[in-house]
């Protein structure tokens, strides 16, 4: 494939919502609202686990990592998406455009990996219950948590790198809220469709593979849930297991859309949506759905909390 040196574009314009001036206020409203919750939940995670001792355990410390993940990716795409909503369309350098996509692709890819590395833990916990400290021990929980996040540097240094080698002549105008591969990839002025053939493999290897480890886990999961004699002991395994399915559910089911999809199967604004679906709504329920669903969550937090009040007592005293 031929390819020019040099691009003749040195910023891109993000139109976001532009085409509907009146929700602008409203939206921009609704996302810092959104952005301020996600930051606080998952910062409220990442402290509840990293403080309490009890909490130091594979199935908490993929948690962390995952909120870590979800906080990061808020940071690279809200606040971009705010100063657009706030000005209906703002102007992005090449170079930021790309050290977005890039990080947009990392954190992306790694939440891919960390959740079928979660799943793979549920599935030795209920599975393997008395070999499960050997199964899943201190060097196989590192080893996956820093495959998810090579994988996730991996992923975006090849797609990113690739996308910036073709030539971007103009126009410049990019009809999303942030700098994405498919929207972005639209203004290349060069034939594209090896990169697509590759984009579309690389997508079904980051999203099925992790995908087809979670559904396997999963059916073993059932099938040993269901064998349980004691119904207090399927109800727990299963509320487990819900809330992790739960935010695969929301993660997997919006990016796949998102990226699987045909070049025109929909219209930039259903693209657009679908995209906030994945980076706005999935970093904002996970802190939900985990704490609020989890009991050794939620002491750990009242723990914490008396804690602190006692500390603050003893120094008024």
């Amino acid at each position: 494939m031929k390819r020019q040196n040099q691009s003749s574009v040195v910023e891109f314009i993000l139109l976001g919502f532009s085409d509907f001036p009146e929700l602008q206020g409203q939206l921009f409203g609704v996302f810092l609202v959104v952005y301020l919750v996600t930051l606080m939940g998952n910062a409220i995670i990442i402290v509840v686990i990293s403080l309490e001792q009890s909490l130091h355990v594979p199935m908490y410390l993929f948690l962390l990592n995952l909120s870590v993940v979800d906080v990061s990716f808020s940071a690279v795409i809200m606040p971009e998406m705010l100063v657009v909503l706030a000005t209906e369309k703002t102007s992005i350098s090449f170079v930021s455009c790309f050290a977005q996509m890039y990080f947009v692709l990392f954190f992306g890819g790694t939440e891919c990996f960390l959740l079928g590395a979660m799943a793979y833990d549920r599935f030795a916990a209920i599975c393997c219950p008395l070999s499960y400290p050997v199964i899943m021990n201190k060097k196989v929980f590192m080893k996956l948590v820093i495959f998810s996040w090579v994988s996730g540097i991996m992923v975006a240094t090849m797609q990113t790198s690739w996308v910036f080698s073709f030539p971007f002549c103009g126009p410049n105008e990019i009809n999303h809220l942030f700098c994405e591969t498919p929207p972005v990839l639209e203004l290349a002025c060069a034939d594209t469709f090896m990169f697509e053939i590759y984009a579309f493999t690389g997508t079904i290897l980051i999203i099925m593979v992790p995908f087809l480890l979670i559904l396997l886990s999963y059916t073993r999961i059932l099938f040993a849930i269901l064998k349980m004699p004691l119904t207090t002991g399927r109800q727990k395994a299963f509320s487990t297991c819900a809330s992790h399915l739960t935010s695969v559910t929301l993660f997997y089911g919006t990016a796949s859309m998102t990226y699987l999809q045909p070049k025109s199967g929909y219209s930039p604004e259903t693209k657009k949506l679908m995209s906030l679906a994945y980076t706005l709504l999935t970093p904002l329920l996970n802190p939900l759905i985990y704490s609020l669903r989890n009991s050794e969550m939620k002491r750990a937090l009242v723990k914490l909390w008396r804690r602190k009040v006692d500390l603050h007592t003893l120094w008024l005293c």
